[in-house]
């Protein structure tokens, strides 16, 4: 199995994951040109994609959705409430490659088991996807203001998570945003802050997780070392930090490629 993040943050988010035989995107937040470049520096063919895995409507995570879709003849996998608030942004999609899913509902491509979860974030319908093959497992969790146990227990055994670590709660208080933006990112529908992804990975950890990609840092209100370092003290506290490997996903190239 393997994962690569392609790009990662509020300028465009994707990830590509490759079983034995199933190969999909897990959003495509900038344009077509950028996706398929993207792809190809890292070895991987546009036209055996077999699905983009939608995990909420904004731009983001859609903006290249549908000319992929067009161009590559992909199948977009999301909720009802997804596509009805990104139908009328991203074009013309071929009815036959418009694959609504429901959360907790099961579903495979390929060799990749796919299980959508709920996420809390100010989105139609968001949703976070755990990814597996017969031996190995991989979870997306990003843009979500908490972590709760319905969640945990969807991302639970997984070798590797991408889980959000958005921001610094004290560069975000201390920040330019507006009070009333500051309170939307802090909130339970928002983001996830350092510390909170940290307390996570320490949980995950301690059953078993190896793997973490720091994911969806924010430009403005945090550093991609004050995200990595608040992860790797506390599980240093734990005694956990020759365990787990933690990167952060870069914002403008693709990371680095994991075969688990």
């Amino acid at each position: 199995m393997k994962f690569c993040s392609l790009y990662s943050g509020s300028s465009g988010n994707s990830m590509y994951i490759e079983g034995a035989h199933g190969k999909v995107l897990v959003d495509a937040g900038l344009s077509g040109i950028r996706i398929t470049t993207a792809l190809q520096l890292i070895g991987a063919d546009p036209t055996k994609l077999k699905g983009i895995l939608v995990t909420h409507d904004h731009s983001d995570h859609i903006k290249g959705i549908g000319i992929l879709s067009r161009k590559f003849n992909i199948p977009l996998y999301l909720n009802e409430a997804t596509w009805m608030a990104v139908k009328d942004q991203i074009g013309k999609v071929r009815d036959e490659n418009i694959c609504l899913v429901e959360k907790d509902r099961p579903f495979s491509i390929d060799d990749l088991w796919i299980r959508p979860f709920s996420l809390h974030h100010d989105a139609a319908d968001p949703m976070g996807y755990s990814i597996s093959t017969q031996t190995r497992k991989i979870s997306i969790v990003t843009d979500t203001g908490i972590l709760d146990e319905a969640m945990y227990g969807a991302i639970r055994s997984s070798d590797l998570v991408v889980m959000e670590s958005n921001h610094d709660v004290n560069m975000l208080m201390a920040g330019p945003y507006p009070y009333f933006l500051k309170k939307r990112v802090a909130g339970n529908q928002g983001h996830l802050s350092n510390d909170s992804a940290a307390d996570v990975i320490i949980r995950l950890a301690e059953e078993g997780l190896t793997k973490v990609v720091l994911a969806h840092l924010s430009q403005e209100n945090n550093f991609p070392l004050l995200a990595l370092e608040t992860t790797k003290n506390k599980l240093k506290e734990k005694g956990l930090d020759q365990v787990v490997s933690v990167e952060v996903a870069a914002r403008y190239e693709p990371g680095t490629p994991y075969e688990l």
